[in-house]
């Protein structure tokens, strides 16, 4: 199956072109490089669209690594990195597949929903009423 990897720019892929995409999957390494409109004819087509979210959040975990590290005043070789990164990329990518086909929706919605959810898990644990009562 081919992969088309949008790298460089927002809006590559618009409706007026989106009809020349052959591949089976597009792994968006760009932000936003399918407009809302070709992002739906894309999937109306059957192509699984790897989000900009998703696969643009490695650069994100590594820096996150790397504070890591730092608060702790340790130092992981770049084999390692590479390992915990794979491993975290993949975890997700797993996760938000699974969570789009259980809800039979695209992936980015399912990026999207599976962090509300992580959010709401989050704040039902916390609470937020200190914060708002002690201004």
């Amino acid at each position: 199956m081919d992969i088309l990897v949008p790298a460089a720019l927002e809006n590559t892929i618009t409706t007026d072109n989106q009809s020349d995409v052959k591949a089976g999957v597009i792994l968006e390494l760009a932000n936003g490089p399918l407009t809302n409109e070709a992002d739906a004819a894309i999937r109306d087509r059957g192509v699984i669209v790897i989000p900009d979210v998703l696969a643009n959040s490695g650069g994100v975990t590594v820096s996150y690594f790397e504070w890591t590290q730092n608060k702790a005043g340790f130092a992981w070789t770049l084999d390692e990195v590479h390992e915990r990164l794979q491993k975290k990329m993949a975890e997700e990518f797993r996760s938000i597949w699974g969570f789009a086909n259980e809800k039979s929706i695209d992936m980015r919605t399912a990026a999207y929903a599976l962090a509300l959810d992580r959010l709401a898990e989050a704040h039902e644990a916390t609470g937020t009423a200190e914060f708002f009562t002690n201004t």
